[in-house]
């Protein structure tokens, strides 16, 4: 038998530490659920705001959505508290949607620091999570910023409450259907999408 590799090493204690804050950051008041869990009526289409994407291409939020079930989650590339929890929490849910065959299923990472997240940056953080050709950055123009963060409720709250832990989940028409509890199960996360898949 032959010793696992310092990177294997690495990828498992990171994990754990992960699960281990998971854990501990659901328990806080705030996190445990996002307000209006659940089914999101009637379903609201995306605007036409900005984007520019991780591969440096510019499209708009609605043309990213469109096509395909959608899993958004707000980050920025430059948080050490939440963010890197929502990173292992998509790879967790990448692993999850490949093993069930959902690969049709996108994840999308939508930053709010539009000056700090460039494409580089974005592309480093999803290389740092293992994302596959389905899991996409992507940050909205510092003009549409606001506009973002109203079309998700998240306006006017502080920087910390704008990224909190519940997913958007977006039918194929782009329009926000679905939003979870903060730090989803992925069993939850799955369980939602595969309505929307249906």
């Amino acid at each position: 038998m032959t010793a696992p590799s310092t990177e294997s090493v690495s990828n498992l204690r990171r994990r754990l530490i992960a699960t281990a804050g998971l854990v501990a950051l659901s328990s806080r008041t705030g996190f445990a659920l996002a307000d209006g869990m659940g089914p999101v009526r009637p379903r609201r289409a995306a605007p036409s705001l900005q984007l520019r994407r991780n591969d440096g291409r510019s499209v708009t939020l609605a043309d990213q959505l469109k096509g395909g079930v959608t899993a958004v989650q707000l980050m920025f590339t430059g948080c050490s508290a939440v963010c890197p929890l929502q990173g292992n929490l998509f790879a967790s849910l990448q692993a999850a949607l490949s093993a069930q065959s959902m690969r049709d299923v996108r994840l999308l990472s939508l930053s709010i620091d539009p000056l700090g997240d460039s494409p580089a940056a974005l592309s480093g953080w999803l290389k740092q999570y293992g994302a596959n050709a389905h899991w996409s950055g992507a940050a909205p123009t510092a003009a549409d910023l606001d506009r973002m963060l109203d079309f998700l409720g998240k306006r006017g709250q502080t920087l910390g409450d704008r990224h909190t832990t519940e997913l958007h989940l977006f039918d194929p028409e782009g329009r926000l259907a679905w939003r979870t509890s903060g730090l989803p199960p992925v069993a939850e996360v799955i369980a939602a999408l595969t309505q929307l898949r249906a």
